[in-house]
């Protein structure tokens, strides 16, 4: 997936096309030279597809200026341009036409991101080790309302004031211990001091001042803690052990950008591509939020980004993708056309076509979050499989994703349907799940729609007696629930659910049994229910018009044969 230039966002980005290239190609790439500016290397991907095909696009892209130019002089010279971008109009006079020139959309063609670039960016944001260990006790003191930070961005971008605890000196000798073995590569050694200074920490020696440290401090010093511990298993090349760590450290501080980070190197190398992506697109959107204004920090994060969505698409064999940027709500007739030109460009994919009319998905190489609202794209995917394309389809209308068809819905379910029920989910319908949300930061219907999924999962992983996956799944939709009031405004209501969800994960995982069911499984119940009672009324309905028409023609047979005699 290449970089598009801001020029460009008039063309549709599709992918698959260079699958191939992506896995076989050994040569070098401008982004492994320049890590920090990514449009030098999309400038060297456009001089290798040919100086006909550029000319033809600088062509289309004058053609569309012209026309952007025409309707801008309809505006009134005299208006505010300020008034007008914070009434979102200026954007929408920007981006006109975007979907009137469908016929003109060309796929871009993906620059391959080698592997080293990959292991550069990781050395430097992932692996950093830092000298002061107090150095990521520091969290950003940003609003847990991300949209009012958005409309300060002078506030946003202003950096907050280090705030470095006086932690507990045996705690304190321990870690030091720990990093010195670190440095040295001795991962196994520094794993178990790590170890060490977790227990010593739950044991509450945390603080030098506990009566007067705050959660928060004690929070930032776990947090540091268990992001050493999944950095070292990282290291020792065991990232099932480093999973659990990266999730908690994001549990405990989510405002700090490098533990989203971490945690996408460790989803990266189970090969969780899509999921690395989403920690990488939200590491990018805390850096911003905290008041990060290196750009060079920035692009690495987002080259991350796209080299997961990349990788994640070109790996997938059930569904291809295509993004058409979009200003306002895309009507019927433009979702049929761009179904259409996805159909001539991916006829093996056309079983099933669906365009997410609810996404606002954004794209890392057309991304700056100073810039309200970044360029939007709506996602169309088409599917080999038809059943599964219908099913996501269904559950996207949901404003709460419920995983079911059963047949009795206040009924148990069995053994054998629980594990066919978690082959479906898990192996067909989560990593598309995952996928499309690789690229959009918040949810329209509810904050927590895909903590549920995660926690619904876990409920399988559970009736099944796979602890260890149940467990990392449930820390996984903690550390989610914990970063959402970051990443959109939260309501009265979704902040009620939220705590809701994370109190009873939290039971979940110290093993505490309850009467009471779990929050995601009462909302599983009641869709269920929902979901039996629409189909019965369905069916009611239908056998009504059928009766009514067999009375109908009973009755046109009675006249028939009374006219007859």
């Amino acid at each position: 997936m290449a970089s598009v230039p801001l020029s460009q966002q008039e063309k549709s980005i599709t992918y698959k096309d260079t699958s191939q290239q992506i896995h076989t190609s050994k040569e070098p790439n401008a982004a492994e030279d320049k890590l920090n500016d990514i449009p030098e290397a999309v400038q060297k991907v456009k001089k290798h597809l040919g100086d006909k095909e550029g000319e033809n696009r600088t062509e289309r892209t004058k053609m569309a200026e012209r026309k952007k130019r025409k309707r801008r002089s309809d505006v009134n010279r005299a208006s505010s341009i300020w008034k007008l971008k914070n009434e979102g109009k200026l954007a929408a006079k920007k981006e006109g036409a975007v979907l009137e020139t469908d016929d003109q959309l060309v796929p871009e063609p993906l620059a391959h991101i080698p592997l080293k670039s990959l292991m550069d960016v990781e050395a430097t944001l992932v692996y950093l080790d830092e000298e002061d260990i107090a150095y990521e006790f520091v969290e950003p003191a940003v609003s847990t309302c991300a949209q009012a930070a958005c409309h300060n961005p002078e506030k946003a971008n202003a950096p907050s004031a280090p705030n470095l605890p006086q932690i507990d000196k045996w705690l304190e000798v321990t870690l030091r211990d720990a990093s010195a073995c670190y440095r040295q590569k001795k991962y196994a050694v520094a794993a178990g001091q790590f170890r060490t200074a977790l227990e010593l920490c739950s044991k509450g020696a945390a603080m030098g001042k506990p009566f007067d440290s705050s959660p928060h401090d004690i929070s930032s010093v776990a947090s540091f803690i268990e992001t050493k511990l999944a950095t070292c298993y990282l290291k020792m090349r065991k990232p099932d052990l480093a999973l659990n760590h990266s999730h908690r450290s994001i549990t405990l501080n989510p405002a700090y950008f490098r533990n989203h980070l971490r945690q996408a190197a460790v989803f990266r190398c189970l090969e969780r591509y899509s999921e690395a992506a989403r920690s990488a697109m939200i590491a990018d959107y805390m850096y911003w939020l905290s008041g990060g204004t290196e750009q060079h920090i920035s692009k690495l994060i987002k080259l991350y980004w796209q080299a997961m969505i990349e990788e994640a698409v070109t790996r997938e064999e059930s569904f291809s993708v295509m993004y058409t940027p979009f200003v306002t709500k895309a009507k019927a007739d433009k979702i049929e056309k761009m179904k259409d030109i996805f159909a001539k460009k991916h006829p093996d994919y056309v079983e099933h076509i669906y365009t997410d009319p609810h996404g606002f998905h954004i794209l890392p190489q057309t991304t700056d979050w100073s810039s309200l609202p970044p360029q939007q794209y709506l996602l169309t995917l088409g599917f080999r499989n038809k059943d599964v394309g219908k099913f996501l389809e269904k559950m996207s209308s949901r404003k709460l994703t419920i995983f079911s068809e059963y047949k009795a819905p206040l009924n148990l379910l069995t053994k054998e349907e629980s594990r066919r029920h978690l082959e479906t989910i898990g192996k067909k319908i989560l990593p598309i799940m995952d996928f499309i949300r690789s690229t959009k930061l918040m949810d329209r219907f509810c904050a927590c729609s895909h903590v549920i999924e995660k926690l619904q999962y876990a409920s399988l992983l559970g009736c099944l007696q796979q602890a260890t996956e149940e467990s990392q799944v449930i820390n996984q939709a903690m550390a989610e629930l914990a970063s959402l009031p970051y990443l959109q405004d939260i309501s009265q209501q979704d902040a009620e659910l939220l705590q809701s969800l994370m109190a009873d994960a939290m039971d979940t995982l110290e093993g505490r049994r309850s009467d009471k069911e779990r929050v995601w499984n009462k909302i599983q119940k009641v869709g269920i229910i929902e979901d039996f009672l629409y189909q019965t009324e369905d069916s009611f309905l239908k056998n009504k018009k059928l009766r009514i028409a067999r009375r109908q023609k009973m009755k046109m047979k009675k006249l028939q044969s009374v006219q007859q005699q």
